[in-house]
């Protein structure tokens, strides 16, 4: 007998989520102890139903500016802050993958969420990066200098995640953290970054993604 329905589907991935909320409720690892608990819960998801497909993955976790990147097996191999799109929202204008990223406006500035198969390439620059999403320029990249008046450094050094909303929708990390975590990690081979939504319930919004 074959359960390939959309309802017994939907009631796994149910069970799934439920299973990482107890499991994130009692963490006390030390690998959680500085995440949200959205970020907690996504994480626990992507492990318990194995939707990183033994890649390691990202999580980008936008409230609170932080980007964690984890092994295919879940353990965490480094957590820093991140530059962000300028403006909030989880989506990207329709027609960003023909807009060049300097033309777009500020309240077109955002880091879209979701689930991105990452890899790893070059810009234009030959600058080695991570890309997310080629056709709309969206990508993992170290700090790159800036006009000052951007600030982008001490934004990083912040403690506020308010002060990291900059970039034109890139996450952007400390060069030391690019070069001794991403690069060795992301910028090898093929990997997964979640991206987490900051307008509605990350649960609901995976969900969607995967049409369940």
């Amino acid at each position: 007998m074959r359960f390939a329905g959309k309802a017994v589907r939907s009631a796994i991935l149910a069970g799934l989520w439920a299973v990482s909320t107890l499991a994130c409720a009692a963490a006390s690892t030390s690998d959680d102890a500085g995440a949200s608990p959205e970020a907690r819960l996504v994480t626990r998801w992507i492990l318990d139903s194995h939707d990183n497909q033994g890649k390691p993955f990202a999580v980008v976790d936008k409230k609170a500016a932080q980007l964690r990147i984890h092994a295919a097996d879940g353990r965490l191999l480094g957590v820093a802050p991140a530059l962000l799109g300028l403006a909030p929202g989880d989506t990207a204008i329709a027609d960003i993958a023909h807009r060049a990223p300097s033309s777009l406006r500020p309240f077109e500035r955002t880091t879209p969420a979701g689930r991105f198969e990452s890899q790893p390439g070059r810009n234009l620059h030959g600058e080695d990066i991570v890309w997310l999403d080629y056709a709309a320029s969206l990508a993992i990249h170290r700090l790159r200098p800036a006009a000052a008046a951007e600030r982008r450094a001490q934004r990083l050094a912040s403690d506020s995640p308010a002060d990291n909303r900059i970039s034109l929708g890139c996450v952007v990390v400390p060069v030391a953290f690019y070069e001794q975590v991403v690069a060795p990690v992301l910028g090898h081979e093929r990997a997964v970054v979640y991206v987490l939504p900051e307008d509605r319930p990350a649960r609901g919004f995976f969900e969607a993604a995967q049409g369940l």
